[in-house]
C-alpha cells in the first residue's frame, strides 16, 4: 500500500505508531516496524541514556526503519537531538514545542523530521523550516491533546504530506483520514493493547473493556489537557479542577501517574491514557495483525463506498 509517506520513510504501509512515553519502548517500536509500519520510541521525559539503550535494542530486533519521538520539554532534549544524529535514526517526530533549533543539524544528517502540530500556523512554520511532513493530531487522541480536529485545514495550508492522528482504530477511520487529504495515519491506543506492548495487563484490559463514554479530559483549566480512561484519579482531578485548585496541586495528583498505570498496573490511581476510540479496541492482536487488518479494511471500505456511489 504505497503513498508519498511510505516512499518517504521506506515503509510498507502508511501507518505510524504514536510516540507514547512509557509505552513506546523498543519492543513495540520494533514490532510495528517489522510489521511494515513505522515504529516509534517514545522518549517522553526519559534521559538520553535510556533513549540510546532503546535505539540499540530496536536495531537488534529489526533492520527496518524506525523513529524516535522527542518531547521538546524534556530536560535532555539537546542531548537526545544529538543522539539521533549519532545513531543515524531515520525519523524523528516531535511534540510539545517547536523543533526549529535542531532542524539544520537533523536535515544535514538525513533525518526525516515530522513535527506534531496543533495549528495550521505551526504547520506552515514547520514546512518553511524544512519539515518533511507534519502530524495533525486531533482532540480525539489519548494523552496530551489539542482542542480541535483540523486535518483538512492543515492539508490545505501546506504542500508537504500530512499524517492524521487521533480517533483512528479501524479501516473506516483510515479511509476517512485519507478522504480528508492525509497520506498516512498515526495510531496509539490500539497499539497500547497489542500483544507486543509491554504495558501492564491491567492497562491493556482497561482499554479493551472500555466503552465509548469512558474517556475523560483533565487539565483544561491549566492549558494542558490530557485524555485518559476514567478512574478514581480522573474523578479526583476533575473535582479539584472544578473547585479551582492550583496548578501545583493538580500536578501533584498526577505526578508519575502514567508510570503507575503502565509499569505497576495501577489503573485506579494511575493515568490510563487512551483515545476516544478505546471503545473500538475489542481484543489484543499482534502489530502485524493490526496493521495488515486495518489496511485491508480500508480497501474494503473504499471499494464498498465506491459501489454505493455508483448505484
Amino acid at each position: 500500500m504505497k503513498t508519498v509517506i511510505t516512499e518517504l520513510l521506506g515503509i510498507e504501509y502508511p501507518v505510524i505508531q504514536g510516540g507514547m512515553a512509557w509505552v513506546g519502548t523498543a519492543e513495540l517500536a520494533a514490532a510495528v516496524s517489522e510489521a511494515g509500519g513505522l515504529g516509534i520510541i517514545g522518549a517522553g521525559g526519559a534521559p538520553a541514556s535510556w533513549g540510546e539503550e532503546q535505539i540499540h535494542k530496536v536495531k537488534e530486533k529489526t533492520d527496518k526503519p524506525f523513529g524516535v519521538n522527542l518531547m521538546l520539554l524534556n530536560p535532555e532534549a539537546d542531548a537526545i537531538a544529538e543522539l539521533l544524529v549519532k545513531e543515524e535514526v531515520k525519523v524523528v517526530t516531535t511534540g510539545a514545542g517547536n523543533p526549529e533549533k535542531y532542524m539544520e543539524e537533523w536535515k544535514k544528517a538525513g533525518v526525516r523530521v515530522i513535527p506534531v502540530v496543533a495549528s495550521t500556523a505551526l504547520a506552515k512554520r514547520m514546512e518553511k523550516a524544512g519539515a518533511d511532513a507534519v502530524i495533525a493530531e486531533g482532540t480525539e487522541s489519548g494523552g496530551h491533546i489539542g482542542e480541535t480536529t483540523f486535518v483538512p485545514q492543515v492539508v490545505d495550508a501546506v504542500n508537504i504530506p500530512v499524517i492524521a492522528a487521533g480517533g483512528i482504530a479501524d479501516g473506516r477511520g483510515m479511509a476517512a483520514a485519507f478522504m480528508l487529504g492525509a497520506k498516512a495515519i498515526q495510531m496509539g491506543t490500539i497499539f497500547v493493547a497489542s500483544k507486543e506492548s509491554i504495558v501492564s495487563e491491567a492497562y491493556k484490559n482497561k482499554v479493551i473493556k472500555a466503552k465509548d463514554i469512558d474517556t475523560k479530559v483533565t487539565g483544561r483549566t491549566t492549558g494542558h489537557p490530557v485524555r485518559c480512561l476514567r478512574n478514581q484519579q480522573t474523578r479526583e482531578y476533575l473535582k479539584l479542577e472544578q473547585a479551582g485548585a492550583s496548578f501545583e496541586e493538580l500536578e501533584k495528583l498526577t505526578l508519575g501517574g502514567l508510570r503507575k498505570a503502565v509499569v505497576d498496573g495501577d489503573v485506579i490511581h494511575g493515568s490510563v491514557m487512551a483515545g476516544q476510540i478505546a471503545g473500538l479496541v475489542k481484543d489484543s492482536r499482534s502489530c502485524k495483525e493490526i496493521i495488515e487488518g486495518i489496511c485491508r479494511e480500508m480497501k474494503d471500505v473504499v471499494l464498498s463506498q465506491a459501489e454505493n456511489i455508483g448505484r
